[in-house]
């Protein structure tokens, strides 16, 4: 039998399960993401990819849902530092191009992760054509998920689509890193209060990125922390890393990141990123 979705209970762990399901499938190709969709959430899916930017449409009768793919999960010391470098350089900005006018709404000083901006704007056409197609045909409950990077953007789709006045009913993440600073954060606050659940297994680390920078940090999450596992793991980790993230990050930049951080800190942790885990502890 599909997993279902409840429109009228936030945060309830089967919407969650349902979306982590979805947030999976995302990151398939497409003959085996629509065949997934159908026969476990009982979904129409449509694969829109547009440079290495990924996301599934999917619908019935009641529901719509954007679900979008992740990034691969670093499973080397190469592949840490390569997303280490990555979030160190793509700092915070104020966005420019054909989706400017719509990220600064956010508010005086609003600033945005550069390599987010910059996939969201490579898929939104398509992706909003996709949608308002669904639900101008039949509007329903409109859902909006991914994990990791997915997660990222699904944060900033969901922004888009409330400025288009197709606002998601909720938008549920898993180990997703942060998108913007404080002014974007209380602006997803304000707007969609009670609609995000950001999902986050205590010792995965990627939730805490961006936060090896060159620059000092602004970067923060925004409203609601569903914490899987151990919560004092979870602040455990942040303060190691957030202590050691200066010299994390000249280590980094310099490549010379050394064993110590990889063997004792992170290596043991990039396990806890991966959708299964957080499959597994959901149920």
């Amino acid at each position: 039998m599909p997993m279902e979705l409840y429109e009228d209970a936030p945060g309830d762990v089967r919407n969650a399960t349902a979306l982590a399901a979805a947030s999976q499938f995302a990151y398939y190709p497409e003959d085996r993401g629509i065949a997934d969709f159908q026969s476990e959430l009982g979904m129409t899916a449509k694969l829109i990819s547009v440079n290495n930017t990924q996301a599934y449409v999917a619908e019935n009768d009641n529901h719509v849902l954007v679900a979008f793919r992740g990034s691969e999960g670093p499973t080397s010391l190469d592949g840490l530092k390569d997303w280490f470098i990555t979030n160190a350089m793509n700092l915070l900005i104020q966005p420019n191009g054909p989706l400017a006018t719509e990220f600064l709404a956010a508010g005086v000083g609003a600033r945005w992760h550069a390599g987010f901006i910059s996939a969201i704007t490579d898929i939104w056409e398509p992706l909003y054509a996709a949608v308002e197609e669904k639900q101008k045909a039949k509007e329903r409950c409109f859902w909006i998920t991914g994990h990791s990077l997915g997660g990222a953007l699904a944060l900033l789709a969901s922004w888009l689509f409330l400025r288009k006045t197709m606002p998601p009913q909720q938008i549920v993440n898993f180990g997703g890193p942060m998108v913007g600073n404080v002014v974007v954060s209380e602006a997803f606050n304000r707007e969609f209060g009670g609609k995000i659940f950001r999902y986050v297994n205590s010792p995965d680390p990627v939730p805490l990125l961006p936060m090896m920078s060159v620059t000092s940090n602004e970067f923060i999450h925004c409203d609601k922390l569903m914490i899987l596992g151990d919560e004092a793991q979870a602040a455990n980790l942040f303060a190691y890393l957030k202590d050691s993230a200066g010299d994390a990050a000249s280590a980094v930049l310099t490549g010379s990141l050394g064993e110590q951080l990889w063997e004792k800190v992170i290596k043991g942790r990039i396990v806890a990123h991966l959708l299964n885990d957080y499959r597994a502890l959901l149920k």
